[in-house]
């Protein structure tokens, strides 16, 4: 009786029946879709590269910075009071890689997707140069020698490229300058940077260097939701059962009614994730297009016509007509159509700045020694623009009072957010039932006007506004009783 259980046959691509690792190390097949997807891969390379350096309007085209609770796309900032920008922004990406894949099925996973690009044309490229080719890297494997000289120096220069790939998506989030600074400085001056960096640079290496397709089989939730996403008349790499059934070797002796696979398993060998393309439709297919290039060959080869792997659809297969307009088809590019012009119509009538009003830490109102009642207001201001900008703060209502500002007008530098505070005073036989309403104004010339209602609290007030107020819409301040903020020395 054997030690260990052993399957009754493959369960996954990467498992043995026994259980153990099933190292796939994919053939090249060259071939015109293998020569597209190369051109594609090193474009996509480029671009991923440069993203982080170039700039529009002066910002970065990519930053998202959780420090400061900003993304930054194609020159535009999303602050943290834009949830309804960003949750558009997400939906129209989201029903964007729907519509794609109802079209034309997993593209983006065997084209685009940075995991498929980076290994199988940058990592494992590198590991057939230095392990002799598809025979070597299995020989290897097959004598254990997973520390052997060669593949040491595999690991030392995926540990370089690691490191380099580390750099440039953590720009992504840090930015180019941020970055330089951690590069030029020791490590001992930033140790919670260069922690990051280091962690990012073990989780790029383990991936591309252990992890590698499992990441598509079993991190990936994509391919699960490819049977909600796809219907029969999507685009899809697929084996036509009709012409290459019955399959088997073909000889002097064949008879007439043997299909056109001669079961050489070619399209095996080439798959990045051991799938066999001819049991249908599957999870772990990418749509790499590598067994369309392996077929083709073979059938030159053999003197049959190319396509019995290509681009089709389950029902195209099934000898059904194409139909052009599906539901989904519709309902896809009507919700996107729907959410970029509610995301673009926001974006348009957002206003140059944000202003938000919040109450004074601490007590909601304090009484002076002459009696008088004094209230803290914090005002936030958020500059979208790229250029500064000066913000005066006045108040409506407080004519029998006075108002100080410490700061006014605030300075604003472009793209940055500042926080000021004004203390409202008021006599106390200004408030009724505890309370006072006013207005809060913040002007920055003609380009923007915005106008904050706002209630200081009294002595008398049994409830109170104890929360905050957000204001971006253009109000028209009011002059009969508006009060000029002092300066305080």
């Amino acid at each position: 009786m054997s030690a260990h259980p052993v399957a009754a046959g493959r369960v996954l691509p990467t498992l043995n029946e026994d259980g153990s690792r099933n190292w796939i190390r994919p053939r090249v097949s060259p071939g015109p879709w293998w020569r597209r997807r190369q051109v594609i891969a090193y474009v996509l390379m480029f671009v991923f590269f440069a993203i982080p350096h170039v700039r529009i309007m002066g910002k970065p085209a990519f930053l998202m910075s959780f420090p400061k609770r900003e993304f930054t796309l194609m020159g535009y900032t999303f602050l943290p009071t834009d949830t309804l920008l960003f949750m558009l922004l997400l939906a129209s990406g989201v029903i964007g890689i729907f519509l794609l894949t109802a079209l034309f099925g997993r593209v983006w996973c065997g084209w685009a997707c940075p995991q498929t690009v980076y290994l199988e044309f940058l990592f494992r490229p590198i590991e057939r140069l230095l392990e002799g080719g598809y025979v070597g890297s299995r020989k290897l494997d097959r004598e254990k020698k997973f520390w052997g000289g060669r593949r040491i120096l595999k690991y030392a220069i995926y540990a370089v490229l690691s490191l380099f790939l580390a750099h440039t998506f953590l720009a992504y989030f840090v930015g180019t300058e941020e970055l330089a600074v951690w590069v030029r400085q020791s490590p001992w001056e930033h140790p919670k940077s260069f922690m990051v960096m280091a962690i990012t640079t073990i989780a790029i290496w383990y991936n591309f260097t252990y992890f590698r397709e499992q990441t598509c089989l079993i991190a990936c939730p994509y391919g699960r939701w490819q049977s909600v996403l796809l219907d029969k008349q999507s685009v899809i790499v697929a084996y036509d059962y009709n012409r290459g059934e019955p399959r088997g070797h073909q000889n002097a002796s064949s008879t007439a009614s043997a299909g056109d696979c001669i079961d050489c398993k070619a399209c095996v060998t080439t798959c990045p994730t051991g799938i066999d393309i001819r049991d249908g439709l599957q999870m772990e297919c990418v749509h790499c297009t590598q067994c369309i290039d392996a077929c083709d060959s073979i059938m030159d080869k053999v003197g049959k016509p190319r396509g019995l792997i290509r681009y089709s659809s389950q029902e195209a297969l099934a000898g059904k007509p194409r139909k052009l307009l599906r539901p989904r088809v519709v309902l896809y590019p009507l919700a996107l159509s729907l959410s970029l012009g509610a995301l673009l119509f926001a974006m348009a009538s957002k206003e140059s700045a944000d202003v938000t009003v919040l109450r004074g830490m601490g007590a909601p109102f304090v009484e002076e020694a002459n009696g008088q009642i004094a209230n803290q207001i914090r005002i936030k201001i958020a500059n979208r623009g790229n250029s500064e900008a000066r913000y005066t703060i006045n108040v409506d209502g407080a004519r029998s009072g006075r108002v100080i500002a410490p700061e006014n007008p605030l300075v604003v530098q472009g793209g940055t957010t500042r926080e000021t505070s004004i203390f409202v005073v008021m006599p106390r036989d200004a408030f009724e039932n505890g309370e006072r309403a006013i207005s809060v104004n913040v002007k920055d010339g003609a380009r923007f006007s915005n106008s904050i209602p706002w209630r200081l609290q009294g002595p008398s007030a049994a409830s109170g506004n104890n929360g905050s107020a957000t204001g971006s819409a253009t109000g028209s301040a009011g002059t009969n009783s508006a009060a000029p903020a002092e300066g305080r020395p």
